[in-house]
């Protein structure tokens, strides 16, 4: 096949190419729940239209929808391809994105916002941020935002719940974009979105932004269809689809019997074959009736296809296994897992100077522990245990369960002894930043959480009939 030929075959190819994107998307979106800044060298703005161009033109290929979307805002489509926005491209496309030109300087730093779209449930800003930052305390190359938004403040602002932050190098300083799921349960088309900036890397300075975020009406499909699980004490009910210029948003209903259960909606398949993924969705309500538990989420996916007729929902559920106790009065005992099969068997509990050593083996597991698993249990045991006084242990709280200060000890350092029967031992340093005044191992409460051991399992799927209550 000549060039020729190639470019006439990719210029049939719709861009964005969804798969990819979705896949990008997911990875970005992994990341950033970590909460982490990436480092990636990429052009944006100017430059990166300038460099995209020069790249597909000397190629010979220029799809027709990129063309398009790069003729009609070349700054704005250049930065959504340079952050592998795939929804951003689109919108561009649809010409629903609105393109801003706000700008403030505050101790030397001068922060400027440059685009927001708003499509069902995902919000997006772009912005720059000049060198400048880089008197701040990061490290070159990292760009880091105390920010609130909506006049909230600090970790109670339900936008930065979830949120994510990319950032891109580009010539004088930095693009940055901000993606947010819509907190609220009712949806505006329009509205202004106050921004307050605290400060960056460290330099304070009170950057103070109104923004109008605006997205066209979009469509509701009524569905009102549930599936019952009670091995598990589950029921999930899915309500509405909306479906915007870009994106569909899933609105359903969770059931429970425990509280702190995770029940997610991994994907859907419909009738033709198209596969949609969920966001971790926004919780939209939360009640308590009896002994059974309720919430409302509304979670971001593909745009739904006009033509499916059924789609199958694939959920999953993370097992909240209650934390068991033991004062350490003993010198060996079990602790056994209220929802699981595990159990841990305490072989001897000694004072080392310094140090306490726990020797201790986790029983019920399947089958040897594979590398993987071995990595991932010395982790997840380095968190899995709490020591208290006994006298405090009232003092924490179920809902927000922080450890007492200078009465708890959570870090421990893990040594595997044999992985083939699972044998660890966690050393806890008595005399570090976390110590228990006036240690003493019968004064002194051994708390174990065996969820972060326990898999997620997958529940039976169910098919719902899109045309079921629109007919």
């Amino acid at each position: 096949m000549d060039n020729k030929e190639v470019k006439c075959a990719v210029d049939k190819i719709t861009v964005p190419k969804e798969k990819v994107f979705n896949a990008i998307d997911k990875g970005l979106k992994t990341a950033e729940q970590n909460r982490k800044t990436k480092k990636k060298k990429f052009l944006t703005g100017s430059a990166a239209t300038a460099a995209l161009l020069g790249m597909t033109i000397a190629s010979g290929f220029i799809s027709p929808t990129m063309n398009k979307v790069l003729a009609n805002a070349p700054l704005i489509g250049g930065i959504f391809q340079a952050f592998d926005d795939s929804m951003g491209i689109e919108l561009v496309n649809q010409d629903a994105v609105t393109e801003l030109n706000q700008s403030l300087t505050k101790n030397g730093v001068t922060v400027k916002l440059t685009s927001a779209y708003f499509d069902g449930n995902v919000v997006s800003i772009t912005g720059f941020v000049d060198e400048s930052v880089e008197k701040g305390h990061n490290e070159k190359g990292e760009v880091s935002f105390d920010i609130n938004f909506d006049d909230d403040k600090g970790d109670n602002d339900r936008w930065t719940n979830g949120k994510s932050t990319d950032i891109r190098k580009v010539k004088g300083g930095y693009n940055f974009q901000w993606k947010m799921e819509y907190p609220y349960k009712t949806i505006k088309d329009n509205f202004t979105l106050p921004i307050t900036i605290h400060n960056i890397n460290g330099i304070k300075g009170e950057w103070n932004f109104n923004i109008l975020i605006q997205q066209d009406k979009y469509k509701t499909l009524a569905i009102k269809q549930e599936k019952n699980y009670p091995e598990v004490g589950v029921k999930i009910g899915v309500n509405q689809i909306l479906t915007a210029k870009a994106s569909s948003s899933l609105i359903y209903e969770v059931e429970k019997e425990y509280k702190n259960d995770g029940i997610y909606i991994i994907k859907a398949i419909d009738d033709k074959g198209n596969v949609y993924r969920f966001g971790n969705g926004t919780i939209l309500s939360e009640s308590q009736k009896e002994d059974r538990y309720y919430s409302a989420i509304r979670s971001e996916m593909k745009k739904l296809k006009t033509n499916s007729s059924l789609l199958t929902f694939y959920p999953q559920i993370s097992v909240a296994d209650p934390k068991v106790q033991q004062k350490l009065n003993k010198k060996s005992f079990v602790l056994t897992s209220k929802r699981s099969n595990f159990e841990m068997q305490v072989n001897f509990i000694k004072k080392q100077g310094e140090n306490l050593v726990i020797d201790y083996q986790i029983l019920g597991l399947p089958n040897e522990l594979s590398k993987h698993r071995q990595e991932l249990f010395e982790n997840n045991l380095q968190s899995a245990f709490l020591l208290v006084d006994h006298k405090f242990l009232d003092k924490i709280d179920p809902e927000n369960p922080i450890p007492p200060e200078n009465h708890s000890i959570s870090k421990n350092k893990v040594k595997i002894i044999d992985a083939k029967t699972a044998h660890f031992q966690s050393v806890f340093n008595l005399e570090s930043e976390q110590k228990i005044n006036n240690f003493k191992l019968e004064n002194t409460i051994l708390q174990f959480d065996f969820s972060t051991f326990i898999e997620a399992k997958e529940l039976t799927p169910f098919t719902v009939d899109l045309q079921k209550d629109n007919k």
